[in-house]
């Protein structure tokens, strides 16, 4: 990690994941970059959806390959890269046709290590594979839901899901968040667990970093008026006023409460819920 001198208030808690020590690119590939409009909490109609979001710096876009419809064509890494649109670090990759695209790297990757996409890849970091030829107790990252559709799952810095068992037509792994999931065993996931490890390690250090990352500042409901939060109200400082913290909407929130859907349609893939709360392990 990356620490600063202390010349301000600011400045003296803040620190930052050390690039240089990894990066080795500070360009894109152009040909893999365009411009594109963030949600910034809002939806098709300009409605707030999502509080706290807006502003930011100026992003521009990586396409990245998260599908791998290459199979049995191996890939060299050419570059290690920043990505301001996530946590992990991502590499250009050059296959062996000549064609050239962004990935989504594992911890210990460098330069010139290779990986290959295929039922009958060795089990070495990098590689893809379906779940089915996957042993019990590996670690993999940017699995697959539904087969041949993209990787959705453990994709941010330093995630991981392991795999638990393989019965029948399904895997089952152990995600992030404690979750206990099956996963169709015909889905592909790659070996290994997502770069930037260090990433939580981050201290933002003072609010205008976060405007910088799009992030809003967060009022909280006690000091608001009744009128615009359940939690508002009375004079001075006091408590909520009702057994459940909610949110601004009235909707059960934070202290270890259940806010999933019920009806949710993945419900029958969940094996055992997450553990909620600040304590997960």
């Amino acid at each position: 990690m990356k620490s600063y001198n202390p010349t301000s208030k600011s400045r003296r808690e803040m620190t930052n994941v050390s690039f240089k020590a990894t990066l080795t690119a500070s360009r894109p590939h152009k040909a893999l970059t365009g411009g594109f409009q963030r949600a910034v909490g809002r939806n098709n109609k300009g409605r707030l959806t999502t509080r706290h979001k807006g502003g930011g710096r100026k992003r521009l876009y990586r396409d990245i390959d998260f599908v791998f419809d290459k199979k049995d064509i191996p890939a060299k890494i050419e570059t290690i890269e920043y990505d301001p649109n996530r946590t992990a670090f991502i590499a250009l990759a050059l296959y062996q046709d000549g064609e050239r695209r962004y990935v989504v790297i594992p911890q210990n990757v460098k330069v010139g290590d290779s990986f290959v996409v295929s039922e009958k890849a060795p089990l070495k970091t990098g590689n893809r594979l379906p779940l089915s030829k996957i042993p019990v107790g590996t670690f993999v990252y940017n699995v697959e839901t539904k087969p041949l559709a993209g990787g959705v799952l453990a994709r941010s810095a330093g995630n991981y899901a392991e795999v638990a068992a393989i019965e029948d037509n399904f895997a089952t792994l152990k995600m992030p968040s404690t979750e206990i999931r099956k996963v169709l065993a015909k889905c592909w996931a790659s070996i290994g667990a997502v770069s930037n490890e260090e990433n939580w390690l981050i201290n933002i250090g003072k609010a205008g970093r976060s405007r910088w990352y799009g992030i809003r500042p967060t009022v909280r409901g006690t000091v608001m008026n009744p009128v615009d939060h359940p939690h508002g109200g009375g004079e001075g400082k006091q408590g909520r006023g009702r057994r459940r913290e909610v949110n601004v909407y009235g909707k059960p929130t934070g202290k270890g409460q259940k806010t999933r859907n019920p009806n949710k349609y993945s419900n029958s893939f969940i094996v055992s819920r997450r553990r909620v709360g600040k304590k997960k392990e």
